[in-house]
């Protein structure tokens, strides 16, 4: 490909776009369980305007554009208060979860140079279950991972993380709830681990921050985890999953102000001018920030409430649905709309989610595949609400598809199940190098 050397008609470039995409995830049908958080077009509607009046605008100088400043403020100010942030605490938006966790470990560690100054080797506790972000994280600001196994039930051991914490560790980690399961970490042990050692505390809700105080206004019981919890410092929640903000959008909040200044990076003796960034980036979309802004005062306590309902209602008849199918099971005790189907180790004929998945994929439903055990993964959407049924159906003649055929996975499906099963994981590693180094390779399948 190289540039046309005349431009192309915007006509034919609408066009070209829309074939381009002819294959992509069915987003706007309900189809995926991931990446996207489908809801009503009025909403989806009201983000697109309101990303394309500030399509331009730069938040990375809040002094020349002062709706932004002011969106933002407003944005977090509302965050705050959902999650319970004491007096002083204070935010920051950011492009979205992976940049908000990479900051928090940020601050963990630029606090502990300050507060902890015997530190050299600084470490970070967190679930094995807890987000890859958190280890791209580590490994950019170089704070040492340390993992903590899960239980039985999916939720970090605290026995375990007691005897791993050290005089090293500057940050305890956990999830509200963590993706693969949609269970709940004991946030309020680990906090209180983190506060009896001095340190810091991080409660990943990325995918929960704007879902679990709606879930508990509709009276359902949701384990504490938020500035309610005594030692949690800091909370990182994505607008554009459960908020239905534009993508990229998320707040990171501390407890403190104080807090929040080892977020920052400032440099006074630039030539070009003082500078001073409270994110990883330096151009922030003005789009982003007034689309959340203006989703969240769109819809309004009644219309998150609503849309909670309606997930919820759809992910309990999906997963009754899934228990009635045998030899499927729920993993785990899930709080909020994410569900994770294994296998029921007691029927005598399992059958191989991969080749399930595949199935699946062939009527048009695009379903994420885990590890250790092997799942799949559903994100349930407000959308989902009136295909519930339909999904059922699907999956419960998936199943029996492939249990009477003996079909066996082919091609990616067994290439994802044997690397899930090899004990060598730097090999692993290496082969998810090799995939993605040749992801610019890959033939398009455009259809036209």
């Amino acid at each position: 490909m190289t540039i046309p050397q005349q431009g192309i008609d915007a006509d034919d470039l609408r066009a070209r776009m829309e074939r381009y995409r002819g294959n992509d995830g069915d987003a706007a049908g309900a189809r995926l369980f991931s990446l996207v958080y489908a809801t009503r077009s009025d909403i989806l509607d009201v983000a697109k305007d309101a990303y394309g009046r500030f399509f331009s605008e730069n938040a990375l100088n809040p002094m020349t554009f002062p709706s932004l400043r002011r969106f933002e403020t407003e944005v977090l100010e509302i965050a705050i208060e959902l999650l319970h942030g004491p007096a002083g605490a204070a935010g920051s938006m950011t492009s979205g979860g992976s940049e908000s966790l990479l900051l928090a470990v940020k601050t963990a560690r630029d606090w502990a140079r300050l507060n902890r100054p015997h530190v050299t080797a600084p470490e970070m506790l967190l679930p094995v279950t807890a987000h890859p972000a958190l280890l791209k994280a580590a490994h950019i600001v170089g704070v040492e991972p340390v993992i903590v196994p899960v239980t039985d039930a999916f939720v970090a051991d605290m026995e375990a993380a007691r005897s791993l914490v050290t005089d090293n560790t500057v940050l305890v980690v956990g999830s509200a709830p963590q993706y693969p399961h949609g269970v709940m970490d004991p946030i309020t042990e680990l906090a209180e681990l983190a506060a009896s050692r001095g340190i810091l505390c991080h409660v990943d809700s990325c995918i929960g921050g704007f879902f679990l105080p709606w879930l508990e206004k509709l009276g359902r019981e949701v384990p504490p985890f938020d500035f309610r919890v005594p030692g949690v410092t800091s909370i990182s929640a994505d607008l554009h999953k459960y908020a239905y903000a534009a993508k990229g959008a998320s707040v990171l909040l501390h407890r403190s102000r104080a807090l929040r200044r080892h977020q920052y990076f400032v440099h006074p003796d630039w030539p070009g001018g003082l500078f001073g960034s409270p994110s990883v980036l330096g151009t922030r979309p003005g789009g982003a920030i007034a689309a959340a802004w203006a989703v969240m005062h769109y819809l309004g306590a009644e219309g998150y409430l609503d849309l909670t309902r309606r997930a919820m209602d759809a992910t309990k008849r999906m997963a009754d649905g899934v228990r009635e199918i045998p030899g499927l099971r729920i993993l785990g005790n899930p709080v909020m709309s994410l569900l994770a189907i294994g296998i029921d180790e007691r029927h005598a004929d399992p059958v191989d989610l991969n080749v399930v998945a595949d199935r699946m994929l062939q009527k048009g439903w695009r379903i994420d595949r885990q590890q250790r055990p092997t799942s799949l993964h559903l994100t349930v959407s407000p959308a989902h609400d009136v295909l519930a049924e339909t999904f059922v159906a699907d999956l419960r003649e998936a199943v029996a598809h492939v249990r009477s055929s003996g079909e066996q996975a082919q091609g990616p499906s067994a290439m994802y199940g044997m690397l899930g099963q090899l004990p060598d994981r730097a090999f692993v590693g290496d082969a998810l190098l090799d995939f993605m180094d040749g992801m610019d390779s890959m033939p398009t399948m455009l259809e036209g």
